[in-house]
């Protein structure tokens, strides 16, 4: 782990930069925009969207806008709640590509598990979405499939049928917030961690033992958290909006934590809050 530029390789082969900019709750215009642009001049080559944030399009532009070679940026995008089933998923993906200006996506996901929509039937309803996104992987439009949110009984659930096997897990994993049972289970299933959240939602500056750490390392509390992040394999993708620490947060490859500390930063219990359980969310 030497710069932005590094990569993971996921199990079907595919190179994925070690730390993605996250674009969820950034604006779509010129905020969404302006940001992703920063963040790809910092050096950034992995960016997050999602149909459900509404800045796709935004992420399209700031990729053009940067000069950059489409085929040196990884581009994520992920399924929204109220699109299942074959049909309607062809078309939410075809939507995704027009508001993006792109040929094809990096990496798909399925973004939650068990929408309020299709609570009665969410198994079947995510295996046929399965399907038509196998469909879409095969024919080169995506180079990867994921999940995210997704527990191990939606796991189960998913490979009873799946042919093509999720790549990436993207959960909610920060501080105190580990989720060892969805880790450990995704990486028995050839899945790489992605982490969103992993400042948990601005509440870690609030906390007295990263402020120490900071102290300590001569870092900020969120490069603590991205270095942790990364030292404990997984994925982060931070977000901001301001561009002094867009590039703050890829500041995290001068120094290492101690395993102790890294210990310590995971049994911060609660410290930010736990994740949302995906069998109640109400969207």
């Amino acid at each position: 782990m030497k710069s932005l530029s590094d990569t993971y390789v996921l199990s079907n082969g595919v190179h994925i930069p070690i730390i993605g900019f996250g674009t969820w709750q950034t604006p779509d215009g010129e905020i969404a925009v302006s940001s992703v642009l920063t963040a790809l001049e910092a050096g950034y080559r992995h960016i997050d969207t999602a149909q459900g944030y509404g800045n796709e399009e935004s992420v399209g532009i700031a990729v053009k806008k940067s000069g950059l070679d489409r085929k040196d940026v990884f581009i994520t995008s992920k399924l929204a709640n109220s699109e299942r089933g074959y049909e309607r998923t062809m078309a939410a993906f075809e939507k995704t590509m027009q508001k993006l200006d792109m040929d094809y996506l990096d990496l798909f996901l399925l973004h939650w598990p068990n929408p309020i929509a299709y609570r009665d039937n969410w198994e079947e309803a995510n295996a046929v979405t399965w399907k038509a996104l196998e469909e879409l992987y095969n024919a080169g439009r995506i180079r990867a499939l994921g999940i995210s949110n997704f527990r191990r009984h939606h796991i189960d659930a998913l490979l009873k049928t799946a042919v093509v096997k999720p790549v990436v897990n993207q959960i909610r994993l920060c501080p105190g917030d580990t989720q060892d049972d969805v880790v450990n289970y995704s990486r028995e299933k050839g899945m790489l961690l992605e982490a969103y959240s992993p400042l948990g939602i601005g509440k870690i500056f609030e906390v007295p033992q990263m402020q120490a750490l900071a102290k300590k390392y001569g870092k900020s509390i969120a490069q603590i958290a991205i270095r942790w992040s990364l030292q404990r394999g997984y994925l982060p993708l931070p977000k901001s909006v301001t561009p002094e620490r867009i590039r703050e947060n890829a500041d995290v490859f001068d120094f290492e934590l101690e395993a102790a500390d890294v210990e310590l930063i995971a049994n911060l219990k609660g410290c930010v809050g736990y994740s949302t359980d995906p069998d109640t969310i109400s969207w």
